[in-house]
């Protein structure tokens, strides 16, 4: 393990942590001694390449497992330029050890590192971390320097994760059926699209990104000042409440200065 991972340019933690994840084959073992070979160190090779494109760890397994199954993996690859990687406009950033804590400060502990790679923020390459988004390392450091805990803002990031997820879910299921149903059906009857329908996936890829990134945006916008609203209503309302109690105003029997009014006199 130790030959293959400098090999490779890797740590040996890292190359545990392909294997956990099942991104390379098991090697081939005598009694209590692993072996590896030329086949496990291409396959380091062809994933350090696709970490270097902006992959995730995920992504590299599906494509890997789609190689193993026999599927054609140039054609996947094609579809997924075509269809997914549009969407996306995120940069990948690779931080040493060093870099990243500069980032959170001294908020970098083993239970958020275990968290950012489990729900996929941080990737490991070598002695480095791949970072899956400029944006969201930029909006995860303006948070924690504001004074929210990385923990927070990593719970926060999966549960924007779960409803991200619902919502294209959303927008996939009204394409899946009223759109594209006629192409998936074949597909899912062992007939792959063709060039055509290819073209016509595209399209339609094409007129939902703005559509769906449009109506997203809309309804966040709104939602924010909708919530807002409520937020500042009920600041003023317990503000308003607080001054009504306060020395020096009305109270209950009109005396100003918190002073009882005077009874009349027989």
């Amino acid at each position: 393990m130790a030959e293959l991972a400098a090999e490779a340019g890797i740590t040996v933690r890292t190359l545990r942590f392909y294997r956990e994840r099942k991104l390379i084959p098991p090697p081939r073992r005598e009694g209590r001694v692993a072996w590896y070979n030329e086949h496990h160190l291409a396959r380091l090779h062809t994933i350090a390449a696709l970490l270097e494109r902006g992959h995730t760890l995920g992504g590299i397994a599906e494509l890997l497992s789609a190689f193993e199954s026999g599927r054609d993996v140039g054609e996947l690859l094609g579809l997924e330029d075509t269809i997914v990687a549009p969407w996306s406009e995120e940069t990948p950033v690779r931080l040493t050890p060093e870099e990243l804590a500069d980032h959170f400060s001294g908020d970098v502990t083993v239970e958020n590192l275990a968290t950012s790679l489990d729900i996929g923020y941080l990737a490991v390459d070598g002695d480095e971390f791949v970072h899956i988004s400029r944006r969201l390392l930029d909006a995860s450091t303006e948070l924690v320097a504001a004074g929210v805990p990385l923990a927070a803002v990593l719970d926060a990031g999966r549960q924007v994760r779960v409803h991200a997820d619902a919502l294209a879910d959303i927008f996939t299921t009204l394409i899946r059926t009223h759109v594209l149903s006629d192409v998936l059906d074949r597909a899912a009857d062992g007939r792959p699209p063709g060039p055509r329908e290819v073209d016509r996936i595209a399209e339609t890829m094409d007129k939902l990104r703005p559509l769906s990134k449009g109506v997203l945006e809309a309804e966040l916008s709104m939602a924010m000042d909708r919530r807002t609203r409520r937020e500042l209503d009920h600041w003023l309302g317990t503000r308003d409440s607080g001054a009504a109690a306060e020395p020096g105003t009305q109270g209950e029997d009109g005396a100003a200065g918190g002073e009882p009014a005077p009874r009349d006199r027989d």
